[in-house]
């Protein structure tokens, strides 16, 4: 017998003996009246033992048939060795039809050492969370993680892996694998993104370079933008800029899932390259992550607001590294050590030392604006070659030395002997 059934015993021998209502030992026993009569009657009839369950000792019968776990337990040690409890019993259930809750999983890992319970944390100084936001696409959270996600297979190493996850509903929106986290894939995650869903309200970002200018002549002066800023400024999408990782917890804790989950999953799909994971992430993982993970939100709303087919247009100029050149005299300007020159055709009238803006698009291409209008140019082969503005002086030429005999030493020899005489 257990304590608590030796202490049921005392009670309802207690109540048997008279020594207390029945009303009391009920309260006492926190049990209806009608149960305990019922013990009442079955310690009388049987003794103290017959307050022990009968099923007491006994095997369950949702108990694992050894030859159940055995296969299990070959399956987790050839093909899911390091996975959680939690995934390993989702893969047993989507690849081997073995459906077991991850408690089971998780004991049976812990008996054969390949899961150890992790230690309970000590306390820590209190935290409030914040609170989602109301809508979809009030709120993005949108970061970058670098991580060796394809573990060395196609030699690739550490890769940048792009994410934006609702703040609402923790729906992943997009995943994207890309070269790095610099302006020209994250402006080509952003243009898709936008293609895809529409504009959202607002994007909560870190404070890397690529978003923010945090240069001292930044600070002191806030009209400076990086190229991110200024896309986002045209476009009309608010940025909000997290002073530490914990206020933008939920993307945070985003790539922390992945980089165990995606990791695995990868390595199971045997994906080896950049293109197979973007075409995986697109159409198997995001969906199949979103359907457990996502919440519902307290507004139905989509705050997300879709392009027009002219704003759709702009979208390539907008997300384009934009440079600020001045035209020369002879209406040449250089980007990137490479010279332009202006033709003489143009949409709109272009003066010297007009500031014209330099498109550089994703596609690389070169675009110039002046005032709204694209200018017509060509390459040049060379620098142009500066006009000769040196001064030039006259070639000198010795003075002729007169003659004896010359009129005028004649006169000056007959004023000198006149004088003397």
């Amino acid at each position: 017998m257990s304590k608590i059934d030796i202490d049921r015993h005392a009670i309802i021998q207690k109540f048997i003996n008279k020594e207390i209502s029945r009303e009391y030992t009920a309260e006492l026993l926190s049990l209806s009246l009608r149960q305990v009569t019922r013990l009442k009657q079955a310690v009388v009839d049987g003794g103290a033992a017959a307050l022990v369950h009968k099923q007491r000792g006994q095997p369950s019968h949702n108990k694992l048939s050894e030859k159940e776990k055995t296969k299990i337990v070959k399956l987790l040690k050839n093909k899911y060795s390091d996975f959680g409890p939690t995934l390993a019993a989702e893969k047993l259930r989507e690849n081997h039809k073995i459906k077991r809750d991850p408690k089971t999983i998780r004991a049976i890992q812990i008996s054969e050492d390949l899961w150890k319970p992790r230690r309970t944390k000590k306390k820590s100084e209190h935290r409030a969370w914040r609170l989602r936001r109301s809508a979809f696409g009030e709120l993005e959270q949108f970061d970058g993680s670098y991580h060796n996600w394809f573990e060395g297979r196609g030699d690739l190493g550490e890769t940048c892996l792009l994410a934006a996850i609702d703040d609402a509903t923790g729906f992943v929106v997009k995943l994207q694998f890309a070269p790095h986290e610099g302006v020209f894939p994250v402006f080509g995650f952003w243009k898709a993104y936008i293609e895809t869903n529409g504009k959202p309200r607002a994007i909560y970002l870190d404070q890397f370079s690529t978003y923010k200018m945090n240069s001292r002549a930044a600070k002191e002066n806030p009209d400076l933008k990086t190229q991110f800023e200024r896309a986002m400024t045209e476009l009309g999408v608010e940025t909000v800029f997290a002073l530490s990782p914990q206020a933008k917890g939920r993307v945070e804790r985003l790539f922390k899932t992945l980089q165990d989950r995606l990791v695995k999953e990868l390595r199971l799909k045997k994906i080896s390259s950049v293109e197979e994971a973007n075409e995986f992430l697109k159409k198997t993982f995001v969906p199949s992550f979103n359907e457990k993970f996502s919440v519902v939100p307290v507004s139905e709303a989509n705050l997300h607001q879709k392009l027009t087919v002219k704003e759709l247009n702009t979208l390539p100029a907008i997300f384009s590294r934009q440079e600020k050149r001045v035209v020369q005299n002879d209406f040449t300007f250089s980007f990137k050590n490479q010279w332009y020159q202006l033709l003489k055709n143009q949409p709109a009238t272009v003066c010297k030392k007009d500031e014209v803006t330099v498109e550089e698009h994703l596609d690389h291409t070169i675009v110039i604006r002046l005032r709204g209008k694209s200018l017509n140019y060509e390459l040049l082969p060379n620098r142009p070659k500066k006009a000769c503005t040196q001064f030039v002086l006259p070639k000198t030429t010795i003075p002729v030395k007169p003659a004896a005999n010359h009129p005028w030493r004649q006169r000056i020899n007959a004023e000198i002997t006149k004088n003397n005489l």
